[in-house]
């Protein structure tokens, strides 16, 4: 499959470079350049590209603008290049909730040494949207009806010798299925790609009186965390706030974790507290915070009474925590295909044979408010 890229940036430096790294992967062909937000709108109607890749500052028009103007005449996968400061974070999230995939650092250190991952990693982030972004296109089937089994089986996963089976249940109508009256001491959530508006959609919705502590870990840089702690807040019923080393674990708080650093649970029940470390040395971890790793701590401190959801992400983070936390009676949760960004931490978890259900994004909220308060 080849991928179709715009490249849209105000530095002759930055498009040409780009357009270079880019293009040494040959399923990926850049058909365009743009050096503002107005002349990427013309060429998005014009070129009907598969990837847009977007500046954030740019004279004329910015990209928050464009990305806005784009979505409405030329829906396309757009992939922000943001910069790793406060006001670069805040114009990220504005641009992720005007319809941006996708956002990544801008690195100009990257883009000029050539680092082979880097450059890895922004080829893969461009055809892992451009895939979904196509597959939303195309599909034209409406999503399987409940417990209509998929067309191939999923993959069953070893956790501690034992092989976990799926037994999934699909959700597909407004209304959220029946509660199963189990009793819970904390709500997770783990995502990456397309999480920051995923997130807001699910949180905005929860009740003030939620009866259990909400945690949160999003693949994200160290300086947009604390920005994206503080835009949650502003829809949320509920109290959120960047988690902190030995912050108590209580009802009607949400905790985000920090980037760049690693989450864990300590203690139990009451006296649970959050403990933010760094990657221990001895562990191959690819992530800050790493969703596996924090729901490694949940067994110890919840066992089972764990309600898991992992939403829309790319790679597979989570889905060894889940099953993990499966063995101990947790339930698990999972976005579907159709309103993921990228369907690959959700895929996985499916996949794993931990997943007890797979709901739309738009339903998920009320799916969690009628299983904890049901």
């Amino acid at each position: 499959m080849l991928y179709r890229v715009l490249i849209v940036d105000d530095s002759t430096f930055y498009r040409r470079r780009l357009t270079s790294l880019l293009e040494k992967d040959p399923s990926i062909k850049i058909i365009g350049h743009a050096t503002n937000g107005l002349e990427a709108i013309e060429k998005a109607i014009e070129l009907k590209p598969d990837v847009i890749t977007m500046d954030v500052e740019m004279p004329i028009m910015d990209g928050i603008s464009a990305v806005s103007r784009i979505m409405k005449q030329a829906p396309t996968a757009i992939l922000m290049f943001s910069s790793l400061t406060k006001d670069g974070a805040q114009a990220t999230l504005d641009a992720l909730e005007a319809g941006a995939a996708d956002f990544i650092p801008k690195k100009f250190d990257d883009i000029s040494t050539e680092r082979p991952e880097a450059i890895l990693f922004i080829q893969r982030r461009i055809k892992a949207i451009a895939r979904q972004r196509g597959m939303t296109i195309r599909r034209s089937t409406p999503t399987p009806s409940v417990n209509a089994p998929s067309q191939r089986p999923p993959a069953q996963l070893s956790v501690g010798g034992l092989q976990t089976k799926p037994k999934i249940k699909i959700s597909t109508s407004m209304s959220p299925m029946p509660a199963t009256g189990k009793r819970y001491k904390m709500l997770f959530i783990g995502t990456s790609t397309g999480g920051p508006v995923a997130l807001q959609k699910v949180i905005s919705q929860l009740p003030k009186n939620f009866p259990c502590p909400v945690l949160v870990a999003q693949h994200m840089p160290g300086s947009f965390t604390g920005p994206f702690a503080q835009r949650l807040d502003k829809y949320a019923s509920l109290n959120v706030k960047l988690a902190q080393d030995n912050d108590r674990i209580e009802s009607g708080n949400v905790y985000l974790a920090e980037g760049g650093k690693q989450m864990q649970v300590t203690g139990k029940g009451a006296f649970a507290k959050i403990k933010i470390c760094e990657t221990p040395k001895d562990r191959t971890i690819h992530y800050q915070p790493c969703i596996d790793f924090t729901m490694e701590s949940f067994n110890s401190a919840y066992s089972g009474d764990v309600l898991s959801v992992i939403l829309t992400g790319m790679g597979s983070d989570g889905a060894i925590g889940c099953s993990l936390l499966k063995t101990k009676g947790a339930t698990i949760w999972a976005q579907d295909e159709e309103s993921s960004v990228v369907y690959g931490m959700p895929k996985a978890v499916v996949e794993s044979g931990s997943c007890d259900r797979v709901i739309p994004l738009d339903d998920i909220a009320q799916h969690i408010i009628n299983e904890v308060l049901g």
